[in-house]
């Protein structure tokens, strides 16, 4: 017997019940498996845990600002987050886009149109070519699940760290300039600042790399910038 295609899961953040049991129907009638909270804090518990491959969040939470959720869990994920919100005003939009939100939709929402989001933010999730699953020496990086594991222990990435990876490896044996890896990680004021580049780099060996000073897969291109050298 064939086993089903695992779902892809999603958390729902919304303080309104009738909202969650709407988004529940729908979400499930589009394939996914669904976990949904009440609150902030509740769900920022939920997410850690579950570790899911998208969040819709929603900005007025009773117990915590929806754009304070989303920094703090920009502080160790880039899960897909997809903000769901009354709050229409093109500075609420920005200031949770500025946040690290992927995508806005406003209240009241078209269901086929959240789900063409949800499965666009999915796809932007994995790097090119559909691979979620990228394993060089005795690391494995999942991106489905956005974790990375050293022989089999789970390696603690801050979301820069990540994305730093993340970008690395997606564009396997390409040279990335220090300009091309600012903009894209720290955003285009961030293109002479290479200092954070070298910080993060040199964090990001030491807990990838068996040998930091003699790194064998994130490589340096002198002047120009690094390279990931996959086996």
């Amino acid at each position: 017997m064939t086993a089903e295609p695992r779902k892809p899961e999603v958390v729902v953040v919304d303080d309104e019940i009738q909202i969650r049991r709407l988004l529940r129907v729908t979400l499930e009638a589009g394939g996914f498996a669904v976990r949904d909270c009440d609150g902030g804090q509740v769900g920022l518990s939920e997410i850690a845990f579950r570790r899911p491959d998208v969040v819709v969040l929603d900005l007025g939470l009773p117990d915590l600002p929806g754009v304070e959720v989303l920094r703090r869990l920009r502080e160790w994920t880039q899960v897909p987050v997809l903000i769901l919100s009354v709050r229409g005003h093109e500075d609420d939009k920005v200031a949770a886009l500025d946040a690290g939100a992927d995508d806005y939709l406003t209240k009241p929402f078209n269901g086929r149109e959240l789900l063409a989001r949800l499965r666009v933010m999915l796809r932007h999730a994995q790097p090119d070519g559909g691979v979620s699953i990228v394993r060089f020496g005795a690391i494995e990086v999942d991106f489905t699940r956005r974790a990375v594991t050293k022989r089999g222990a789970e390696v603690a990435l801050t979301a820069k760290e990540y994305a730093l990876l993340r970008l690395l490896v997606s564009h396997r044996g390409k040279v990335l300039t220090h300009r091309q890896i600012l903009r894209d990680i720290w955003g285009p004021k961030a293109e002479e600042q290479t200092h954070y580049l070298r910080v993060y780099m040199d964090r990001l060996r030491r807990k990838i790399e068996d040998s930091p000073r003699h790194p064998k897969f994130l490589s340096t291109v002198l002047g120009v910038g690094y390279r990931f050298v996959g086996d």
